[in-house]
């Protein structure tokens, strides 16, 4: 397993401090072994509130292992430095969500950012689900907020990322604050898809019809592992079954099916992104869906 961070201060060092230096670490680091037929979750190594429970297997024991990443204070505040990573070795097969919203609350008088970075490598022949549930960014949240996931060989990923900026239902709009956003995708070391996106309401981007326009829910959804052929079938059935409105687009840049949605509904987002991976699943990784659990609690 890859070291998912450098060594991480003590609490005497960072979490009792209220100044610009203060830190609060959390990590988890999971690894998937296939064993006698079955992905095994082999490592759940963590530190500080982060932690999984035990794994289920809803579609049976040959069927993907469903894991639900926990953090209990439900969000993160300033100071806040989150590590998550994760290995799937060959033929293994994992999904990986949350419980519920992840929220990115108002910084501190002092400033201070809060940190998320995710990494994820998925070897030759394993298969990877990432759906975590949406983030909430709260008014003067800021943050740098990077996910990392190196392919190798055949390996398949499909995946989604749903944020929320500000809370409208309580007439709290995102009007100061910055997020950084970066994500990178890569196949045996070869990039596919690059982004770097950042959100500062005092951006002229953020308002712009050339950038965010405006909108306060922004979703990405990715399948990464259908040929070009298979991904332009798929293409063409996402436009047939999904809403037809001008809030999502759906294109195939380097091998990567991406289909994006910029608007002001939370929940038409997330219902976007899980028809789009209840079509794309069986396509991709030979299943048909199967709604995680927790979603319905």
């Amino acid at each position: 397993m890859t070291a998912i961070s450098q060594a991480l201060p003590t609490a005497h060092d960072s979490g009792h401090r209220f100044d610009t230096e203060r830190r609060w670490a959390a990590s988890l680091a999971l690894g998937f072994e296939r064993r006698d037929g079955v992905t095994r979750m082999v490592q759940a190594r963590h530190q500080g509130p982060l932690r999984v429970q035990r794994p289920f297997f809803p579609e049976g024991r040959e069927g993907a292992c469903h894991v639900y990443l926990l953090h209990p204070p439900g969000g993160l505040v300033s100071g806040d430095a989150l590590n998550i990573s994760a290995r799937l070795a060959t033929g293994s097969h994992a999904l990986l969500t949350t419980p519920a919203a992840n929220k990115l609350y108002k910084a501190d008088s002092q400033g201070v950012a809060w940190q998320q970075h995710t990494r994820l490598s998925v070897d030759d022949g394993a298969s990877l689900e990432w759906l975590p549930q949406e983030t909430i960014a709260f008014d003067g949240s800021r943050g740098a907020q990077h996910t990392e996931i190196a392919l190798h060989g055949a390996a398949r990923c499909l995946g989604w990322e749903v944020l929320a900026l500000g809370r409208p239902a309580s007439q709290l709009p995102y009007v100061s604050g910055r997020i950084d956003q970066r994500f990178r995708l890569t196949r045996d070391g070869k990039p596919l898809w690059l982004e770097r996106q950042p959100l500062d309401p005092l951006h002229p981007r953020f308002h712009g019809r050339w950038g965010q326009g405006g909108a306060s829910v922004q979703a990405t959804l990715w399948a990464a592992g259908l040929g070009d052929a298979d991904a332009t079938a798929a293409i063409d059935v996402l436009r047939e079954a999904l809403p037809d409105n001008n809030r999502w687009a759906v294109t195939l840049r380097h091998g990567v099916l991406l289909l994006r949605y910029l608007g002001c509904e939370r929940n038409e987002a997330w219902a976007l992104c899980q028809q789009a991976w209840e079509l794309l699943r069986p396509r991709l990784l030979g299943c048909q869906a199967h709604t995680p659990r927790i979603w319905l609690t």
